[in-house]
């Protein structure tokens, strides 16, 4: 059980709150291996070469890490009010989310299951 008065739990928790400018998108139909390609190059790059590398990358999900980095960026500039010009991507990863199971039919009445993942993407920016 906690100690002290339930708003005094909830400032003290707030205190420790991270004020990093991010972005998160949810049940991203990706799977975290393709998602962690794409998130392993723009690792520690400054925005505007993580936004012309996502830009010119052929993957699928470069287009939904590019436009998760925008909405970082306008985070970033509106909620923190930071320089776009000053700021780095400090973290990058994608967790497991839920999977779709389909039924593929087969030979002789068989049934293959196919696997239909998603991810959960997560950007944090800095300022340098």
């Amino acid at each position: 059980m906690a100690k002290g008065h339930r708003s005094q739990i909830k400032r003290e928790r707030n205190e420790n709150k991270d004020t990093r400018p991010s972005a998160k998108l949810s049940y991203a139909r990706v799977s975290v291996q393709k998602a962690c390609f794409v998130l392993d190059a723009i690792r520690g790059k400054d925005v505007k070469t993580a936004l012309a590398i996502l830009d010119y990358n052929p993957r699928y999900a470069s287009q939904i890490t590019a436009k998760l980095l925008r909405s970082a960026i306008a985070n970033a500039e509106n909620n923190n009010g930071m320089n776009a010009d000053h700021l780095y991507i400090e973290e990058c990863y994608a967790n497991k989310g839920p999977t779709m199971k389909r039924i593929r039919p087969r030979a002789q009445g068989r049934a293959y299951r196919i696997e239909k993942r998603m991810s959960h993407i997560t950007i944090v920016l800095n300022e340098r």
